[in-house]
């Protein structure tokens, strides 16, 4: 069966620096504003002492709490037509303090697509370099976590029973497939 409201106008019912809110027929939405999308990177440390991935947390006003997530940020926010690759090594590296010989781009992906048309493209990162401490530009407030691959649902678990929501991305990391 076809949407009856697939074909009809879209209209703007507000419009911000970074977010538009939209309706078309019966449905309401929200999309990013001048053709921004993210770059979200999954970024594996294959250090000596095993592998870990790289994670971050941050206050996030929306849920009104910290927040644990795949380091990610915005693409063509300060640059039009920035590409999502050098957007995603630039990220990795405020957010991480770690920088990528290498990304590959694992495809692009919807993270809310009921009430949110935003997109995201992920990336994995390879050969991690460290470079700082990270946690973001100035005004931002991140906590980089490196954690073993083999007890990250531990951390998941406690990191839940103390209150920080949980990016639905982190899903990748308890299911097989990407990690490998």
């Amino acid at each position: 069966m076809t949407d009856p409201d697939r074909d009809l106008p879209e209209q703007i019912m507000w419009a911000g620096r970074f977010i538009t809110a939209k309706t078309r027929g019966r449905w309401e939405y929200v999309s990013r504003a001048r053709g921004i999308h993210a770059a979200v990177i999954l970024a594996i440390d294959e250090g000596e002492d095993g592998r870990h991935v790289l994670l971050v947390d941050q206050y996030r006003v929306p849920l009104g709490r910290r927040c644990i997530e795949l380091p990610a940020g915005l693409v063509g926010d300060e640059q039009e037509g920035e590409e999502a690759s050098l957007a995603a090594a630039r990220e990795l590296e405020e957010e991480t303090g770690y920088r990528p010989e290498r990304l590959e781009r694992l495809g692009d992906f919807c993270a809310s697509p009921g009430m949110v048309s935003e997109g995201f493209t992920l990336f994995r990162a390879h050969g991690l370099v460290r470079t700082g401490e990270g946690g973001g530009v100035a005004e931002e407030d991140i906590l980089v976590h490196r954690v073993p691959l083999d007890r990250i649902a531990d951390h998941v678990a406690d990191w839940r029973a103390q209150g920080y929501a949980m990016d639905v991305k982190l899903l990748l990391l308890l299911g097989a497939g990407m990690v490998a």
